[in-house]
């Protein structure tokens, strides 16, 4: 209670701050070396007092190293968007924290929205050592189709251009899923920021009959002052818009069989989800619906409380979730004004710990929480839950808790989310104050009770495992969802 209580807070205040216009924003805006070093030396300093697991993943002597060597780059101005990428970027994926991460400032990001930028032209899906083609920029191009296999770009092979980028991008321990996702999504911006611009791009690939070929593409450049261009909203309903925003973040269908449900969570955070959980598993339970499947493989987590909800409606047994939580300080002093709500957490913080132990503050409330079964509409069907590189925070969580229930199986690939554990709760932006960079942190450690395995460094694994299809990528299906429909009606079969 005291947790919601707080969130509640947050919310508030941060949706009454007042927000300032960047129309003479500068993207171009060099930052001298002091200014550049004052930053670089305020979040190592913030990191070093506060961060809850700097040095679970790399001792300290390796994280030093790392610092060490960041500072002494800092030779010349620079942008925010070079210290972004060349300084900041590859520091903070040392921590090994998915939680952790660097964004440029609301300036830059209010500037940028709806702009469409040069880059490299081609889409692609990328994962383990392989980079294969979803879509193009250049509208002319009839070599590059969906599902083309890419080697190399400009000699450079693919994997290392898979390896280099994860260099730059967070995750939790070596759970590597969750960033091939995110660079299928952003390749151009990524090739853009990490390998820089050429005019022009030689290209090594396979074509139809498995050859390898090479070609020259040229580089993407939109028009100039091109902008993303919005259709104009049509006037709808207040009670559609809001049905449709949930959506997006939720929803239950069953199939025409009858035989099964689909329950979509893109979050634990939004979407009303007290009410559409009692909603859901009274419908469940009415129309006798044995067999359901949870998609969690978009959820990137949010509030505990409501992944600790679920599993009361979905765990067949009593279950703790945390083995342990607990932050390094109860305030965020000397550095409170440096976090955008400085004040307002160093408060939360207090009230969120309650006793010292080890030199730790503890948060007990969902530490020493039992999360007994619910009776009332408790689904007690065969349940396959989905989960992948984006599954994360909260949905690793629920998916750690059933894992191994009776009648409950994980299918698809390991989550990005930390089996072990993993730094969260409460999380909170430190700008800093010369580039307004944003470092994004947690304020607590959380164990995971019963996680299985010893290694840091690992998601939670499917019981079914279900690999990235290259098939599926041809022909446009979704193949982990037709192995969890294909599993529900062999089981109705027999």
């Amino acid at each position: 209670m005291r947790f919601r209580f707080f969130t509640i807070c947050l919310i508030l205040i941060y949706t009454c701050s007042c927000t300032s216009t960047y129309k003479n924003f500068n993207p171009q805006q060099k930052f001298a070396v002091p200014q550049l070093q004052q930053d670089f030396t305020l979040a190592r300093n913030v990191l070093e007092k506060i961060h809850p697991t700097l040095y679970w993943y790399l001792p300290k002597d390796s994280m030093d190293m790392y610092f060490n060597a960041g500072y002494k780059y800092l030779k010349d101005s620079m942008t925010e968007q070079e210290f972004n990428w060349k300084i900041m970027a590859p520091i903070i994926h040392q921590i090994h924290c998915g939680h952790t991460s660097i964004r440029l400032s609301e300036g830059y990001e209010k500037w940028a929205k709806n702009k469409v930028f040069a880059s490299f032209p081609l889409y692609l899906k990328c994962w383990n050592d392989t980079m294969a083609v979803v879509a193009n920029l250049d509208s002319t191009d009839r070599i590059f189709k969906r599902g083309t296999i890419i080697k190399s770009i400009n000699k450079i092979p693919a994997n290392k251009i898979i390896n280099k980028m994860l260099f730059y991008l967070p995750e939790d321990g070596y759970a590597h899923n969750v960033n091939y996702i995110r660079i299928s999504n952003n390749f151009p911006a990524l090739h853009r920021n990490i390998f820089g611009l050429s005019k022009t791009y030689t290209v090594e690939y396979l074509d139809s009959l498995g050859t390898k070929k090479s070609t020259t593409l040229k580089l993407f450049e939109p028009k100039s002052d091109s902008t993303i261009v919005n259709k104009p909203k049509q006037k709808i309903e207040k009670d559609s818009i809001k049905i449709k925003r949930n959506e997006k973040y939720r929803s239950l269908k069953i199939d025409s069989s009858g035989k099964f449900a689909v329950m979509q969570l893109n979050s634990f955070s939004n979407g009303g989800l007290n009410f559409f959980f009692r909603k859901s598993f009274r419908t469940l339970k009415r129309k006798n619906i044995d067999n359901l499947i949870i998609d969690l493989r978009n959820n990137g987590g949010g509030y505990i409380f409501n992944s600790n909800l679920l599993i009361k409606y979905i765990s067949r047994t009593p279950v703790l979730v945390a083995d342990s939580i607990y932050s390094k300080v109860k305030s965020l002093k000397p550095f409170t004004h440096h976090f955008k709500m400085g004040t307002i957490t160093s408060w939360g913080l207090r009230f969120m710990t309650n006793r010292k132990q080890n030199g730790h503050f503890k948060e007990n409330q969902f530490e020493s929480q039992l999360l007994v079964p619910k009776i009332k509409n408790h689904y007690n069907g065969k349940v396959y839950v989905l989960i992948s590189g984006p599954t994360f925070s909260a949905s690793t969580l629920f998916a750690n808790a059933v894992k191994g229930q009776s009648g409950i199986k994980l299918l698809g690939e390991e989550t990005g989310g930390g089996w072990y554990g993993n730094g969260g709760v409460l999380i909170q932006d430190l700008v800093l104050p010369n580039t307004k960079l944003r470092l994004r942190m947690p304020l607590f450690k959380l164990v995971q009770y019963n996680h299985k395995t010893s290694n840091k460094g690992l998601g939670i694994p499917p019981d079914i495992y279900v690999p990235t299809s290259y098939e599926a990528l041809i022909k446009g299906y979704d193949k982990k969802m037709k192995v969890a429909q294909t599993f529900i009606m062999q089981s109705l079969e027999k």
